[in-house]
Order: structure tokens, then C-alpha cells, then sequence
């Protein structure tokens, strides 16, 4: 009977009663910086998973004197999965992004008139880094790997998706 309750009080321990987390990221899924939310959603033994939520605002300086400069928001989401005792975790998952961006485009049909085109730039993610994190909250950190492939929906793309392999991020902040 004694053996029993010690094996289940070990179990017990592994489960995270601090589920939320709101941390900084740069680089990572968030592309240059974002604030964000996270929550774990499922665990078992040294299985987490969670969700996060993200949101960030980019700003463009004109490159040419006739273009504006603008400000551009960014969405980003990722599920991750984090395997671990205590503290010290593996972690994976994938996550997207979705940024707002604009070309000005010299439209010849109506002499030589500049026509601002809106449109939003998709980002599919992967992770695989190192998470620490309490299981009853306090400091909240994680560095990763996090390779990118970028689709472009702009008209005047030449090209219609970019991997980019070498990627890191990072993110701190606090889980309660």
C-alpha cells in the first residue's frame, strides 16, 4: 500500500496546475516579435499540449519617397506538444502565421496613378526547442528551432512560397 502511494504522488506532481502562460517572442512563430497567450489544454504523465495565441504590429519605413511608411498587424497560432518532468521539457509543434503587407503598384490604365494593394502573407512554422516551465507557475521560458515556409500573396510576387531553414526563437515571460 505504501509503494502504491508513493507512485501516485509522483504522478500527481508531473500535472500543471499553472496552465496559462502570456510571454514575449522574438523570432520563433511570431517572425520578428509578438505578445502572447498560451494554455495548456491537455496533459498526461509527461505529455503536455498547448495552445497559444499571438499578436504583434510591424512597422515599414517607405522606401521611396512617394510610397508611406505603414504600420501592419500580424495573427499568429501554434499548438505545441512538451515532454518533461518537473520544469525542463522537449518540446514540438507547429504553428501559423498570417501578416498583413502592401505593395504600391503604378497602375498605367489610369495615368500612371499608384494603387495600394492590401494583402496577407501566410507562414506555416515547426518548433523543436527547449521549454522551461513550473508546473505551479512563476518564470516562463523557451528557446527553439523554427524553420519557415512562407507562401506570398501579393500580385507582384515572383514567386509563390520561400523556405527558410536556419530560424530561432525565443520567448520569456510568466505562467500562472
Amino acid at each position: 500500500m505504501l509503494i502504491q502511494n508513493n507512485i501516485f504522488a509522483q504522478d500527481e506532481a508531473e500535472l500543471f496546475t499553472a496552465k496559462n502562460a502570456i510571454y514575449a517572442e522574438v523570432g520563433g512563430n511570431s517572425s520578428l516579435y509578438a505578445l502572447n497567450y498560451s494554455r495548456i489544454f491537455h496533459q498526461k504523465g509527461r505529455l503536455k499540449i498547448s495552445a497559444s495565441a499571438g499578436f504583434s504590429m510591424r512597422y515599414t519605413k517607405a522606401s521611396e519617397p512617394i510610397y508611406p511608411s505603414f504600420w501592419s498587424p500580424s495573427w499568429s497560432s501554434e499548438i505545441t506538444a512538451f515532454l518533461g518532468k518537473s520544469r525542463h521539457h522537449l518540446e514540438f509543434g507547429t504553428g501559423f502565421l498570417t501578416s498583413q503587407n502592401r505593395d504600391f503598384i503604378i497602375d498605367t490604365n489610369y495615368q500612371n496613378n499608384i494603387r495600394e494593394q492590401v494583402y496577407w502573407d501566410q507562414f506555416l512554422t515547426g518548433r523543436i526547442g527547449y521549454r522551461y516551465q513550473k508546473p505551479d507557475g512563476g518564470f516562463f521560458f523557451r528557446a527553439g528551432y523554427t524553420p519557415v515556409l512562407v507562401f506570398y500573396n501579393s500580385e507582384g510576387a515572383d514567386y509563390g512560397a520561400e523556405f527558410y531553414p536556419v530560424r530561432f526563437g525565443i520567448s520569456a515571460g510568466i505562467s500562472f
